[in-house]
């Protein structure tokens, strides 16, 4: 297994302990976490399509509701 050398700032390093499982967790471990959060394998489902394309109609076709619209439909006060 090759090594590569990656400058970071302090920030995100601080970042990146904070998300470490156990104390003893490497950053190659955490990174590969994050790497597999970010990526999904998986394809979207015919039905998942179909939904988004029917959300991006309604929204090219101004079938909105504010969030007061919503609040006011449902009885939510803030």
């Amino acid at each position: 297994m090759s090594a590569t050398t990656v400058w970071i700032t302090p920030e995100n390093k601080s970042r990146l302990e904070g998300l470490k499982r156990h104390p003893k967790e490497s950053y190659n471990d955490v990174i590969g976490h994050l790497i597999d959060m970010a990526v999904d394998d998986e394809p979207l489902s015919e039905e998942a399509i179909r939904g988004i394309e029917e959300a991006m109609e309604d929204i090219r076709s101004g079938r909105l509701y504010s969030e007061d619209e919503i609040r006011k439909e449902f009885g939510v006060e803030e």
